[in-house]
């Protein structure tokens, strides 16, 4: 229940770290509208609204913002009504790659994501095509803040975790998507500080990316997540670093 994760330090660095603030605070305004709409606008009871706000205020996003999107979702206030679409494709190298969608505009974004593909050397994929390679999992970042990876076992054995990573000053832990809001609310009443959880695609394997296949896996990789629509980019490549230097 250890070990070292290349992917999860890439979904870090850039979920957490990357300091595109802007970006990850539209992108967290959508999450809020959406699950708002679908399941109410009241957190205590919609866990995915729930999930949304704790997100967002680790980012230190205002309440008024918060509240705003939750009363645009709940038709208190005019506002857009987002789709949640799922593309499956291919980058270059054959790496496979899972892109979340949240827009306004499906014939635009479609359109986007052909561009994008076509342009960069990848291509779109049929449905089921690549989701087959990745697991549906729950993904918590917390500060290890001076705890042992031996200590944090211990504490996550007894409340239904499945995996425990470390990268750095951080841990990374995997839940089944059926344990993962028990997980996170008992690391946050044990007074664990949260980054980030999310239920993420995780690839089942990696493959390694080197050299100028890492370059061109890498730059549609920020191609996508510079686009708006976007809400998440998943892969399963494995990019060595000492090629984008």
């Amino acid at each position: 229940m250890s070990g070292h994760s290349k992917w999860a330090t890439i979904k870090r660095k850039k979920a957490v770290t990357d300091g595109r603030r802007g970006r990850m605070f539209t992108r967290l305004i959508k999450e809020i509208t959406i699950s708002a709409r679908i399941g109410g606008g009241d957190p205590a009871g919609n866990p995915r609204l729930r999930l949304a706000i704790d997100n967002a205020k680790v980012l230190n996003m205002p309440s008024e913002n918060i509240e705003r999107a939750i009363k645009k979702a709940t038709g208190e206030l005019e506002g857009v009504t987002y789709s949640e679409l799922l593309y499956e494709a291919y980058a270059p190298a054959g790496i496979a790659i899972i892109i979340e969608i949240a827009t306004d505009n499906k014939n635009r974004t479609a359109a986007e994501m052909r561009h994008v593909f076509s342009k960069n050397g990848g291509s779109m994929a049929e449905s089921g095509s690549v989701l087959w390679m990745f697991d549906r999992k729950g993904i918590i970042t917390l500060q290890s803040e001076g705890k042992s990876e031996d200590d944090m076992m211990e504490v996550l054995l007894e409340i239904g975790a499945d995996d425990l990573q470390t990268e750095e000053d951080m841990f990374i832990i995997q839940t089944s998507v059926e344990n993962f809001e028990t997980v996170r609310k008992e690391l946050v009443a044990q007074n664990f500080k949260v980054d980030n959880a999310s239920l993420q695609w995780v690839p089942k394997n990696l493959v390694a990316v080197t050299g100028e296949d890492a370059q061109k896996v890498a730059k549609v990789i920020d191609v996508l997540e510079d686009n708006d629509d976007v809400q998440n980019v998943y892969h399963n490549g494995d990019i060595d670093p000492s090629a984008l230097v």
